[in-house]
């Protein structure tokens, strides 16, 4: 099981949002790509990106940063946020990201994500963003109509390779997972899971870690938790390790 730390980008920042709301902002470095190479230095074996000013105005300002920590790392990195066309989804892979994280597009333009896909076999993951049993779209300010149990289908056989599950109302709240429903998608769900949303202590990962070795869960993301220590990154990776 992979714990990915998560640098969130806004403005040239490293934040971190409560429930994913813009004007719930805490800011934890204004030197991303240091964060970032921290991260790393503290056995990361993979980095979570999340371009926040993609996901709200649908443009980045972020490309340098992002550029920088992908030629810094030694590690992958997977990114999101606003990649709703096949051009942004070209620029991020060909800047050095490992792999693209898609919301909007997957539950909106169907034909166009399909397309991306089959061209980076491998290369393109969904955020399925979940408020109630509805997923979210436009940075989890739209409801797109759809639940999950209905698009998993679409996207395997689309060429997803993999899914990060959010439960909105628990996501930087330093609430404990949806373990309940994590638990229901990783015996559901053949694609790769990544869990996000509410991975506040060890009991997350502790919790977690049986699941993984017996289902399609991969790994979880972790923001706040990490950078205000209520989760000791280098206690759950060692804990990890030796189970």
């Amino acid at each position: 099981m992979i714990i990915f730390p998560a640098v969130d980008l806004k403005n040239g920042k490293a934040v971190r949002l409560k429930q994913g709301k813009a004007d719930q902002v805490s800011v934890f470095s204004d030197d991303p790509v240091q964060m970032a190479k921290h991260w790393q230095s503290l056995g990361a074996e993979y980095l979570h990106l999340i371009d926040l000013d993609g996901a709200f105005e649908g443009k980045s300002v972020n490309a340098e940063i992002v550029k920088e920590i992908c030629r810094k790392l030694d590690i992958p990195v997977q990114l999101g946020g606003g990649i709703r066309s096949e051009e942004i989804a070209d620029f991020w892979l060909n800047l050095g990201v490992t792999r693209i994280i898609i919301g909007t597009m997957a539950l909106e333009n169907f034909a166009l994500f399909e397309k991306i896909c089959k061209k980076y076999p491998g290369r393109v993951g969904v955020s399925l963003d979940v408020q109630g049993k509805k997923l979210k779209t436009r940075g989890w300010v739209e409801d797109s109509g759809k639940e999950i149990d209905e698009i998993l289908p679409k996207l395997q056989n689309a060429g997803c390779a993999f899914i990060i599950y959010t439960d909105i109302e628990r996501d930087g709240m330093h609430s404990e997972l949806n373990f309940a429903e994590i638990e229901r998608l990783a015996k559901l769900c053949p694609l790769p899971l990544i869990a996000a949303g509410g991975v506040s202590t060890m009991e997350s990962v502790k919790k977690l870690l049986p699941l993984a070795k017996n289902s399609s869960l991969q790994g979880i993301v972790s923001g706040r938790a990490i950078y205000e220590g209520t989760l000791d990154f280098n206690e759950a990776i060692d804990f990890i390790k030796k189970n």
